[in-house]
């Protein structure tokens, strides 16, 4: 999981913000940018020492200081959830191995009509028709590499 995929989710959530420096934020995140730089409002900041208290209405905490960022394990699920639902759902099949994502090349307007016209037998079948890349498996007869052979 990626860290600012997280820290967006985790917006007007409360967090616990270490610096490196030993000082902590206890705060709920309005923002957050690419640098992860992070903005906290209704803040408790406590001095390294742990001695001391400031409460702050809101602050700026520039990413490169953070040295880590304690956030609700809920909000760590629910992200990594919405993740796999996302993933899921991106998911299919490998398709019908034509147009711009197929292996045999560029797919273009010209390959649509050689299909066509294949299609209809007014190109006779051959080692492969005009315009057709070196494609993937399929018959010999239809463009692809077949199954092995001397490829007559």
């Amino acid at each position: 999981m990626l860290p600012l995929s997280l820290l967006n989710a985790a917006q007007n959530k409360p967090m616990l913000v270490e610096l490196k420096n030993g000082e902590t934020f206890n705060g709920h995140l309005v923002n957050c940018d690419n640098f992860m730089n992070i903005t906290l409002r209704e803040v408790y900041q406590t001095n390294p020492e742990g001695d001391r208290f400031w409460k702050l209405k809101e602050c700026y905490i520039r990413g490169s200081t953070i040295k880590y960022l304690r956030i609700p394990d809920a909000l760590l699920d629910s992200v990594k959830e919405e993740q796999n639902r996302a993933r899921e759902v991106n998911r299919g099949g490998r398709g019908s191995h034509t147009g711009p994502g197929a292996r045999g090349g560029a797919y273009s307007v010209a390959q649509n009509i050689i299909d066509i016209l294949f299609d209809l037998s007014l190109i006779p079948p051959g080692r492969g028709a005009p315009l057709r890349g070196r494609g993937g498996r399929g018959a010999p007869t239809r463009g692809g590499r077949g199954r092995g052979g001397r490829g007559i």
